[in-house]
């Protein structure tokens, strides 16, 4: 009877270091965002709005993939597209803060509109979590349109993402 008890902790042990160790393997990495924005954004100025947003919907196409995705937001703050909370779409972004009251949709805007593109950093929940934690989000505007594509990782710093972006 030990032995099997011993048998079903190891075996629970391994399954747990395992599916943590994929799980970390399915993070998406800084280098990846700024790869899928910059497709993103090439992908709305060569089929337009609408074809590209229903590709970036897909929650099996390409650019919804590990453990995150694609937003995408109006310089006037209204969010145009995002593949997990639909309800959003249609609806101002620029008083939306972060946990620890931070304005970030705003200052995505401010990247937008000045260098044009760049990381932020934010407070965020996990999806399936209750407690935020930090996030960057690496954010590119839409040559000639007004618009900015964005797409994060947490757990990481701003200086970490662009440091591994490069």
């Amino acid at each position: 009877m030990k032995k099997c008890v011993l048998c079903v902790a190891f075996l629970i042990s391994f399954s747990l270091i395992f599916s943590a160790n994929m799980w970390a393997a399915d993070k998406a990495t800084p280098a990846e965002v700024i790869q899928k924005v910059n497709e993103a954004v090439d992908l709305i100025l060569e089929k337009g709005e609408e074809a590209a947003f229903t590709v970036f919907r897909d929650k099996n196409g390409p650019f919804v993939w590990k453990d995150t995705y694609l937003y995408v937001i109006g310089f006037d703050g209204i969010m145009l597209m995002h593949p997990y909370v639909p309800a959003i779409e249609g609806r101002d972004q620029l008083p939306v803060k972060d946990a620890k009251g931070k304005l970030f949709n705003a200052e995505q805007l401010a990247i937008a509109k000045g260098p044009g593109h760049g990381w932020i950093d934010y407070w965020w929940i996990k999806p399936n979590e209750k407690k935020a934690s930090p996030k960057v989000s690496y954010i590119k505007a839409v040559p000639g349109k007004n618009m900015w594509v964005g797409s994060g990782v947490y757990d990481i710093t701003k200086e970490e993402a662009e440091k591994a972006g490069k």
